[in-house]
């Protein structure tokens, strides 16, 4: 998987690319944990060259949107699909903002 990160006036947007699953959510984890200081006030993920998502992937997810509860907010942008259906399927539509 790739991360692609850019920060401005407090939004963070990672672009993710390739597949979020076990071996990779660990990465995406490191990544938003390092990146959201204080002054984020919105994290954007942009999920539209991500290719499939695993329940380690949803896990991650959930961490960042509790995290982002408490400093501002999140939305997923982008997402194809078959990862709609993982959202709709696990609940996450009504979690995740969605765009």
């Amino acid at each position: 998987m790739t991360i692609t990160k850019n920060t401005e006036n407090g939004v963070l947007t990672l672009a993710l690319e390739g597949r979020l699953d076990t071996n990779t959510a660990p990465e995406l984890e490191k990544e938003i944990s390092a990146s959201l200081t204080a002054d984020v006030q919105t994290l954007i993920l942009d999920l539209k060259d991500l290719e499939y998502i695993s329940s380690a992937g949803l896990r991650v997810l959930l961490a960042a949107q509790k995290k982002m509860n408490k400093q501002g907010n999140m939305v997923v942008k982008n997402a194809n699909d078959m990862i709609m259906d993982v959202f709709q399927v696990t609940g996450f539509v009504d979690i995740l903002t969605i765009e």
